[in-house]
């Protein structure tokens, strides 16, 4: 963005950019003055409105820094870096790009700087269908160019958690999702990773391909679990060599912030919270550094361990152990009085909750001998609806309270399901009765219906993840039916 404005690029008016200008703007465009409209934003996306501090800023760039002291030289040498950023980026991810925002913008640049008809531009523009979808409200974007890694991993642990992955049925399917993840992980780094400020990737895989290229904590904790669980079953072949599952364990033991112990999404935490000050988005919070987050935290933990378990006890043993000691000392200290822990990326106690008990139970922690597990058992046993259910609401990332939703949703009535049965809860009828709801709610060709969102980030931009519905009750049902195989329903 900053590149497009020093740059002064104005595309030439035509009937379509006529056009564009009429259906974007709630005014004709030759009646605004847009010098003053720079601090207009609707109070509804106003959620982290721009500080003094910021606003001082912005005064002293626009009618100083550029009027009276930004010479030529300055500003070529800093577009030249800049665009020297982007064509890494457009290197580090094939075009992808980290999402639809900068993906663009990076499109935009290379316009302006390579040519309309530049191999740069052409590349974006095909990339630019990884994000768009048409549905019955029209065009929308994908918050990323998929899911693909994240759900598959899911999928992959929620049929091996209902022991149906030896299965002769389902084998075929769990043998391409393994084949997926071997051929996602990201095998290199970075060229110059330090030059463009980028993470060690070497083993991660991303939220969705390995050619977006992005090393995220939890989605190769994910997946690492997935590739473990079934290459040491019978039938499953061994894709994913020993190497290679050591890089991802190697990429993990990097990315835990050394203060705190616990565990970003992309990288450690590299600046101050104070950095906020210059957050200009206005409609994200905590957007300006990493920090720490529970649902990574918990699945790096529950990777870490399977690896030990299950794989190699030996391997960097010393730094494994400090690493999950940290980390969950780290997951104590997050936990609220009531038991809860505030979800960054799904909604929102009940999500991160869910993670919680797993990676607690990961170390041995259950209802019966740990009194944070029991109050956080509590925290859901207290919340459960007439129904039967759980259902929380998007608002509870925004306020950073937990508010109950109007009705009971099948998703998360099956994490806490699952969140329950982790800790081993010793009370089977509260879960017997979200059981009974989930049952009910399926539908006669074996699916669930779509119901309110799942998903978030930046704790106000809400995700779907259509796929929830299937594998989390997958998950949840097959967890009970293990536990209680030899007891019918009451």
């Amino acid at each position: 963005m900053s590149f497009i404005a020093s740059k002064g690029f104005q595309y030439p008016l035509n009937p379509l950019t006529r056009q564009l200008r009429e259906e974007l703007y709630v005014r004709p465009y030759s009646s605004i003055n847009f010098a003053s409209s720079r601090n207009s934003i609707s109070h509804t996306d106003n959620y982290h409105p721009k500080s003094v501090f910021l606003s001082s800023i912005n005064w002293a760039l626009v009618n100083v820094w550029y009027p009276y002291l930004r010479t030529e030289r300055i500003a070529k040498r800093a577009e030249d870096w800049t665009f020297e950023l982007i064509r890494r980026e457009d290197e580090n991810t094939e075009y992808a790009n980290l999402g639809p925002v900068n993906g663009p913008m990076n499109l935009l640049a290379c316009f302006i700087q390579d040519g309309p008809d530049s191999y740069s531009v052409k590349r974006h523009r095909d990339r630019m269908h990884d994000f768009m979808w048409m549905k019955d409200e029209g065009m929308l974007m994908n918050g990323t160019n998929g899911v693909q890694t994240w759900d598959t991993a899911f999928l992959i642990q929620a049929v091996v958690a209902a022991g149906e992955a030896e299965n002769p049925k389902w084998k075929p399917m769990l043998s391409k999702a393994l084949e997926f993840l071997d051929d996602q992980q990201i095998r290199e780094d970075c060229r110059e990773q330090d030059v463009c400020y980028r993470q060690r990737r070497k083993g991660a895989w991303a939220f969705s391909t390995r050619e977006q290229g992005y090393t995220v904590s939890d989605c190769t904790s994910e997946a690492l679990k997935s590739v473990i669980l079934l290459q040491r079953l019978p039938g499953f072949a061994k894709l994913v060599t020993d190497d290679r599952i050591k890089d991802a364990v190697d990429t993990l033991l990097t990315m835990q912030n050394a203060s705190s112990g616990g565990f970003s999404s992309y990288e450690p935490t590299r600046g101050s919270e104070y950095l906020e000050w210059l957050n200009a988005a206005e409609v994200f919070g905590r957007i300006m550094v990493e920090y720490d987050y529970p649902e990574c935290t918990t699945a790096v933990v529950t990777a870490l361990n399977l690896f030990r378990e299950c794989q190699d006890s030996e391997y960097r043993k010393q730094e494994i152990i400090k690493a999950i000691d940290r980390a969950v000392k780290y997951i104590a200290k997050a936990q609220r009085p009531d038991g809860s822990w505030y979800g960054s990326w799904g909604i929102c106690f009940t999500y991160a909750g869910m993670f919680a008990l797993e990676s607690l139970a990961s170390v041995g922690q259950y209802h019966s001998n740990s009194p944070a597990v029991a109050k956080a058992c509590q925290f859901f046993i207290d919340r459960q609806m007439p129904d039967g259910g759980w259902g929380e609401s998007y608002k509870s990332c925004e306020t950073g309270i937990y508010s109950p939703h109007e009705k009971s949703q099948v998703v998360q009535t099956c994490w806490v399901i699952i969140a329950l049965l982790e800790a081993k809860y010793p009370d089977r009828r509260p879960i017997e009765r979200a059981v009974r709801l989930v049952m009910g709610r399926q539908q006669k060709d074996g699916s669930w219906e779509q119901e309110a969102i799942e998903g978030v980030f930046n704790k106000s931009c809400m995700i779907s993840y259509p796929n929830y519905k299937f594998i989390f009750p997958i998950k949840a049902l097959g967890m009970f039916a293990k536990r209680f195989r030899s007891q019918s329903l009451s």
